[in-house]
């Protein structure tokens, strides 16, 4: 009959099927079909899916048509190509030389200093890294006048002048008396000659000479202080860089000198808000670009490529607030991040090596293979040049140093002592003697003076406190930690994502006397491990002994029933005797550990964190390990230091005889100097041909993605 449906379609209509043989009729749900485009999909498999990989390919196509196009116009005009290409880049107002080395900014920024410059630079600018905003008082009026180094009350009746070596306690000078009886011992030791009343004939000398006066018009040196007007009210808000240093200290209105950066980190003792740290850092960076580089029109940053170097064991916080300023707050057009270890070794040339960098405020140590930097290998140590100042003027004030109103919160008294330990102090034990020397104080509306003064062992002990930190003060830099801005969290389960190596969390746990992490305590569960580790192979042979005895199992012996010692912590509450399984929260125990971190200052010797750094940056490999021993470059400021190569090497060589023939310290090569290798390896990175680098942020991709892109635009592990 026409139009009759067999059975077998009727079933399929009413959802039946016989689909066992034609045993039993069974009902079934009708189920759609797989949607062939879902299935088949390739969202998200390719590298042109993501904008960070896809925008470069695209900017770059557009460049090569846009190249051809003048090219075209320029044959039909009969001009040349390149004069065709300059008309078109003026008309559109951008640059199209993309590896034009004027158009290229390298930035390092630092504790105490911001070193700037262009590409088709040989050296950077070197611009103190403070601003000075209008206030209420001065930073040496504060606190009722309290001077740095602190002194002590002393109580009695002899007058606190007499007695300079009692002023900084009884702990500093038992310490700086050991240290100066292990030196005589040391030189002793090599045959060289120590006269048994040095101190007296220093401290004798230093008592009673007075200065020399110096009219101002016969002081051919004398300094240009910064002028302010005459009107209060007309005065700037502010000064950045030597301005800022130069502001008389008595000035109308007062000025007070605020540092962005403390210890390689932000300064959240001085400030209190996370909005001031962030204009005052983008007012100390614009005012460079104006005043260093003549970029006087912010929009003009937009033709400009820049190199942003950061710290090897850097905060995600700094990265990202500093990022942002580069590019929405002051328009630059692209911006690479670049690590400091890794831009060491491309201003020197190295393959490998172990970069050692001694700052003002903060050293860092870092492996470096192969144009990567060993993650578990990057230490961060809160010391550097800055703590050798204030210990060698403590040292000096302790021998009766003339000019005993010395004070590092005086801005002429802070360059002042910058200039001493740089002039006077060296590791080099022919240095250790009594010598003679002088220095000119310079203040706003005072006539210069001519301090004479003798020293003897305080030029090198002072140097000597980074290799036995505790004579350094450490009393205030744990001080407002995280009290202003708080450290960066996972976007999902919110546990600190810092980054931190096997080396820095033995540092912490050698700074703070106990391990921090990675202890199990009795009854407990072990605690969860900084970094995550790839687990061992399973191997059946690793669970015999050498005698081919099998291994005890991990797991305890039962223990007799009965017997057992109730435990509140996991027994029930209804104390039937079932026991339940007590989790911690991952997330929980990290963010512990993370704030005792914070807790802890990460101080060792300089030697000792040297070696745990190859140690953890060699993983086992001999080899390895002697090429980053016999490859140990020292860089930053207070690496200067005369005669700090060979004592830190010849330490070394004690602490690893074995290796004593491998172990080498050496400076930069090509006679460079070791406070702008980073910057230079910067620059060098920088004017690499662009077309094979994706680590370039432009603008617009940083505009809809924001710090997302990090992951896909860093060299490194972000």
């Amino acid at each position: 009959m026409v139009g009759k449906k067999s059975g077998r379609a009727q079933l399929r209509e009413e959802g039946l099927e016989r689909t066992d043989n034609n045993l039993e009729q069974t009902t079934w749900p009708v189920v759609s079909m797989i949607n062939q485009k879902n299935y088949y999909t390739e969202f998200l498999k390719r590298d042109e899916q993501y904008l960070a990989v896809r925008y470069p390919q695209e900017e770059e196509r557009a460049r090569m048509v846009r190249e051809a196009r003048d090219k075209d116009r320029a044959l039909a005009k009969g001009v040349s190509t390149t004069e065709a290409t300059d008309e078109a880049a003026d008309e559109a107002g951008l640059s199209y030389s993309r590896d034009d080395p004027s158009k290229l900014i390298v930035l390092h920024v630092g504790s105490q200093n911001l070193r700037i410059g262009l590409g088709s630079d040989a050296l950077p600018k070197s611009v103190p890294m403070v601003i000075a905003r209008r206030w209420k008082e001065s930073e040496s009026e504060e606190n009722d006048g309290e001077p740095s180094p602190k002194r002590l009350k002393l109580e009695g009746a002899v007058p606190a002048d007499a007695l300079p070596e009692k002023w900084f306690g009884e702990d500093f000078a038992d310490q700086y008396m050991a240290m100066s009886s292990e030196l005589r011992t040391r030189m002793r030791s090599n045959k060289r000659r120590v006269l048994p009343n040095s101190k007296d004939l220093v401290t004798n000398f230093n008592r009673r000479t007075p200065p020399d006066i110096i009219n101002e018009h016969n002081d051919m040196d004398r300094i240009d202080w910064t002028e302010l007007p005459n009107d209060p009210k007309k005065a700037p808000e502010y000064f950045t860089g030597r301005a800022a240093l130069r502001i008389p200290e008595n000035s109308n209105p007062r000025y007070k000198l605020f540092w962005p950066i403390r210890n390689g980190t932000f300064n959240e003792v001085d400030y209190t808000g996370r909005n001031q740290i962030y204009h005052d850092l983008s007012k100390i960076v614009e005012d460079a670009f104006r005043s260093q580089l003549g970029i006087t029109r912010l929009k003009d940053l937009a033709n400009y490529k820049c190199v942003f170097i950061i710290p090897d064991l850097y905060e995600r916080v700094y990265v990202t607030m500093m990022l942002d300023i580069l590019m929405r707050d002051l328009g630059v057009g692209k911006v690479s991040l670049q690590q400091e270890s890794l831009s060491a070794t491309f201003g020197a040339g190295y393959g490998i090596a172990c970069v050692v960098d001694i700052g003002a405020q903060k050293s860092s140590i870092c492996c470096v293979d192969e144009g990567l930097c060993i993650e578990e290998s990057r230490v961060n140590l809160k010391m550097g040049g800055a703590d050798v100042t204030e210990t060698f003027i403590k040292m000096m004030l302790c021998g009766h140093f003339p000019y005993s109103d010395m004070n590092l919160k005086r801005r002429y008294d802070f360059l002042l002592a910058e200039e001493l330990k740089q002039k006077f102090c060296s590791m080099d034990e022919d240095s250790v003697t009594v010598k003679t020397w002088d220095f000119h104080l310079r203040a706003s509306g005072q006539d210069t003076r001519k301090y004479t003064f003798k020293t003897y062992d305080e030029t090198m002990l002072s140097v000597m406190g980074l290799f036995k930190p505790s004579i350094f003060d450490h009393s205030k830099k744990l001080d407002g930690r995280r009290t202003v801005i708080p450290r960066s969290v996972d976007l999902y389960d919110g546990s600190p994502n810092d980054p931190i190596s096997q080396a820095q969390i033995a540092v912490f746990e050698a700074a703070a006397g106990k391990p921090i992490n990675g202890a199990q305590e009795s009854g407990g569960t072990p605690a969860v491990a900084s970094t995550p580790q790839r687990p061992g192979q399973l191997n059946p042979l690793n669970r015999l002994n050498d005698n081919e005895t099998p291994r005890s199992s991990v797991a305890g012996s039962p223990a007799p029933e009965g017997t057992g010692t109730p435990n509140p912590d996991r027994d029930t509450p209804m104390g039937d005797g079932e026991q339940t399984l007590i989790f911690r929260d991952p997330v929980l125990e990290k963010t512990k550990i993370a704030e005792e971190r914070d807790r802890t200052l990460p101080i060792v010797p300089l030697d000792q964190a040297i070696l745990e750094s190859v140690t953890q940056g060699a993983r086992g490999d001999e080899r390895k390990l002697r090429d980053f021993l016999g490859g140990i470059m020292l860089v930053g400021g207070a690496s200067k230091t005369p005669g700090l190569r060979e004592f830190l090497e010849t330490r070394l060589r004690e602490q690893r005889p074995f290796y004593g023939k491998e172990i080498l310290v050496g400076p930069p090569p090509r006679e460079f100097d070791p406070q702008v290798v980073i910057w230079k390896g910067g620059s060098v990175f920088g004017r690499l041909s662009s077309a094979g680098n994706d680590s370039w942020i432009s603008k617009a991709e940083y505009d809809m993605l924001g710090s997302r892109l990090l992951n896909n635009k860093c060299m490194f592990a972000w």
